[in-house]
């Protein structure tokens, strides 16, 4: 339940974002936006810029499965200086998701996980509560962060940019038309 709950998420954000990140890249192109206004916007001055939002985005869909049994997960480095990069740490974490160990992340939802953030705040969880309350939170928050940036530097994206991969559900016959 857990990896269903996280991976198969994760690899959708991913995906979603990567294609954010390239439809950006060419409205840049076409309007005059170069990459480097693109990769330090921020919506607010106390928040972090896209390429932190993108790395961010990378590492909370690696952590939660490393701290329920994954191993190897990748490093994402703070210094990106182009697109290039932002899609090379989708990429690497798109490929790392694709090695987790269902069982592993599946064995126990009420096994204790416990995790330090860098200000000295600890919390002692179960998984299931980890993934419920803290895992899935983090990786929308930077997500969506990501995606707002961009919006609000003028890149035309959508819903259908954002949960594009819905359409794999979409029952025939309804979609509309015009």
């Amino acid at each position: 339940m857990l990896y269903e709950l996280t991976v198969p998420a994760y690899v959708n954000g991913l995906k979603a974002l990567s294609a954010q990140l390239d439809k950006a890249l060419a409205w840049g192109a076409d309007k005059g936006v170069g990459e480097q206004q693109l990769l330090v916007a921020r919506l607010a001055p106390d928040m972090f810029p896209l390429a932190a939002q993108v790395r961010f985005t990378c590492m909370q869909a690696v952590q939660p499965a490393t701290r329920l049994g994954g191993t190897g997960a990748p490093d994402f480095a703070e210094d990106v200086a182009d697109f290039a990069g932002l899609q090379a740490q989708i990429a690497d974490a798109l490929a790392w998701l694709d090695t987790v160990d269902r069982t592993a992340i599946d064995s126990d939802p009420n096994r204790p996980v416990s995790f330090d953030l860098p200000n000295g705040m600890a919390f002692d969880m179960t998984a299931l509560t980890y993934v419920r309350d803290w895992a899935q939170p983090q990786f929308y928050f930077h997500l969506v962060a990501a995606y707002a940036i961009l919006r609000h530097m003028g890149v035309p994206l959508g819903k259908a940019d954002y949960v594009g991969y819905m359409m794999a559900y979409l029952r025939p016959g309804t979609a509309p038309t015009g």
